[in-house]
């Protein structure tokens, strides 16, 4: 183990990359993370293979990062952790908060006993990776013991006494060399847009339609759990959209709504599909002959919709304006997705106060200065590829910083 220490603030697709890569350089890392699971949004996306070809969306880089994290021995990890306040001089000390992990890792064995007996839903939470562990979690804002003490079942129920109700948070102590922010994006909430989201329960994003894919591998309608014959995406939902002074392009969003349609159309080859956009932005050398696949079986509407209206039978009714014939027109579907944009986390602004660096207009945050460091999306829009690459490089800057060797923009 190296003599240096390192401080990375976020265990999603960007702060896993860059801890296994300074791991690597010999670098000890201390990887802290605010969700009670490693991996971020990404964790929860499924690969997208075209009759097991690549279409290389980047799930499975994910998975490898954080397995190669969770068991690298110069990576600690502080799960459900969260920087309280920091200070400089030589190095950093950070004051880290733990909330208090109810199901102890050392002893579970992801039996998922604790989920089965649990009566009540959302109370036992459960990762989307084997490599997260313990894989399960308790939800103390849905278990009945941190409501009025009520239920001890999972306690009581697990075989190997991993699980205890009244441990209490606790408070580390980090010192570092340098830090990384990598604490991601948030996803567009779109219940103020028109579209129901919310409200009807055949709207979904697509961050909802890649967890249900991932999960079961097929698409059902949340209203009655069958499979739809229409499903309209819909892009761009919170991006380029001036009334919200989101100005960006999301640029992954119509990578990964079409390949998500191209997947569905494999293995519901009766679903039809209609994609609403306004422009297509292109990814990856491939993209010409996959759009032209892609055309081939989904129906491309350049359009975005005003507003959709749910009808007796739960179908939806999209209403839009044909950009070609400017015809005022309407599509009924069983399900619709939105393609929901990349917007800054709302952790942004502790991390401006805590380290006392200001966000770009747009809101999300850039810097290498004074040994802190950003990468992958809390600088802005990127594919996974994109935040792995992005992040290894940072990675590379902070290993320089800490050797006292000069820094390459």
């Amino acid at each position: 183990m190296g003599d240096k220490n390192v401080l990375v603030i976020g265990g999603g697709t960007a702060g896993l990359s860059a801890a296994v890569e300074l791991a690597n350089l010999g670098v000890h890392v201390e990887l802290i993370e605010k969700s009670k699971f490693l991996g971020g949004h990404a964790i929860g996306y499924a690969c997208k293979a075209i009759e097991n070809t690549c279409v290389k969306c980047g799930a499975c880089m994910v998975e490898e990062k954080l397995q190669s994290a969770v068991f690298h021995p110069n990576i600690n990890v502080l799960a459900a952790s969260q920087v309280q306040n920091i200070s400089q001089n030589n190095r950093f000390s950070a004051n880290i908060r733990q909330e208090f992990l109810v199901i102890d890792p050392e002893k579970c064995t992801n039996c998922g006993l604790c989920l089965n007996r649990c009566p009540m839903e959302g109370a036992i939470l459960q990762g989307f990776s084997k490599n997260n562990h313990p894989f399960y979690a308790v939800n103390i804002k849905k278990c009945l013991y941190f409501k009025d003490r009520s239920c001890t079942i999972c306690r009581d129920e697990c075989p190997e006494t991993a699980i205890d109700l009244d441990k209490k948070a606790s408070e580390h102590t980090i010192e570092a060399d340098a830090v990384l922010i990598a604490i991601g994006f948030q996803p567009f909430n779109p219940k103020d847009k028109p579209y129901g989201y919310g409200r009807f329960n055949n709207v979904v994003t697509g961050l909802d339609l890649e967890r249900m894919l991932k999960q079961s591998g097929r698409v059902k309608k949340p209203s009655d759990n069958k499979l739809p014959q229409k499903i309209a995406f819909i892009q761009c939902v919170g991006s380029r959209d001036a009334k919200l002074n989101h100005l960006w392009c999301s640029k992954v969003c119509c990578g990964s709504a079409l390949r998500m349609a191209r997947l569905i159309k494999e293995r519901q080859p009766k679903t039809e599909i209609a994609f609403f956009y306004m422009d297509v932005q292109t990814f990856g050398k491939d993209f010409e002959l996959f759009y032209r696949e892609a055309q081939k079986d989904i129906r491309m509407i350049r359009a975005i919709p005003g507003d959709i209206y749910e009808m007796d039978d739960r179908r939806l009714k999209i209403n839009f304006v044909n950009n070609s014939t400017h015809e005022t027109k309407e599509e009924i579907v069983d399900l619709v997705v939105l393609s929901v944009g990349i917007t800054p986390v709302e952790d942004i602004g502790t991390m401006s106060r805590i380290f006392k660096i200001g966000p770009d207009e747009s809101g999300f945050l850039r810097t290498d200065h004074n040994g802190v460091f950003t990468a992958g999306t809390v600088q802005g829009p990127m594919s996974i590829p994109e935040t792995i690459a992005n992040s290894g490089s940072v990675a590379w800057k902070i290993k320089k910083y800490i050797d006292g060797l000069t820094i390459d923009n």
